[in-house]
């Protein structure tokens, strides 16, 4: 067995154990995932270039302490797992990004770049969450594609296994939404 294959195998048992309320797992569980994480992490704090006091580790620790306090978490597969982080990070950058807009009293930006494409650099955080929240008002499947693709950098064929849909769907509803998503971050 290829050690890839074998590391996802071993890293799907531990989230399961875990989900069986075996708290102790979680220890083991960080090697397991620590390079994805860190690499998830190292890329949405990239994206916010303007993030000059987040770090890596720090952002990934906040993560930890998010699923440790988790009660009853049941993941399907590291995939599935990976999914979930997206969505704790994500969270983590718009609070940081929220508490960084208050402490400068200076507001958010109005005009907010074109976000068309996964390897954006330069877009407001807090606008494009607040986007996402309208579009899960809309459309919740699509809102999801958009944080699996966009904050998890699945791949289609990940995010249609995640979500239980084919991948044409994923790929039809990825590009629906970063219209609109153009649409609303252009106002």
């Amino acid at each position: 067995m290829p050690e890839a294959a074998h590391k996802s195998q071993e890293t799907t048992k531990t989230l399961r154990a875990w989900g069986e309320d075996e708290p102790e797992v979680l220890d083991a569980l960080l090697p397991l995932v620590y390079e994805e994480l860190h690499r998830q992490a190292h890329r949405y704090l990239r994206r916010e270039h303007r993030n000059d006091s987040l770090q890596t580790t720090a952002m990934i620790n906040e993560a930890y302490l998010k699923f440790s306090e988790g009660k009853n978490v049941r993941f399907e597969s590291r995939t599935h797992f990976f999914a979930i982080a997206a969505n704790l990070m994500r969270e983590i950058l718009v609070d940081h990004a929220r508490t960084k807009h208050r402490l400068k009293r200076g507001g958010l930006k109005s005009d907010l770049p074109l976000l068309v494409a996964a390897d954006e650099k330069d877009f407001d955080l807090i606008a494009l969450d607040e986007a996402l929240t309208r579009l899960g008002k809309i459309d919740a499947q699509q809102a999801r594609i958009v944080e699996l693709k966009f904050f998890a950098d699945l791949t289609l064929q990940e995010t249609a296994d995640v979500l239980g849909i084919s991948t044409a769907t994923v790929k039809r509803d990825w590009t629906v939404a970063k219209v609109w998503l153009h649409h609303e971050l252009k106002k």
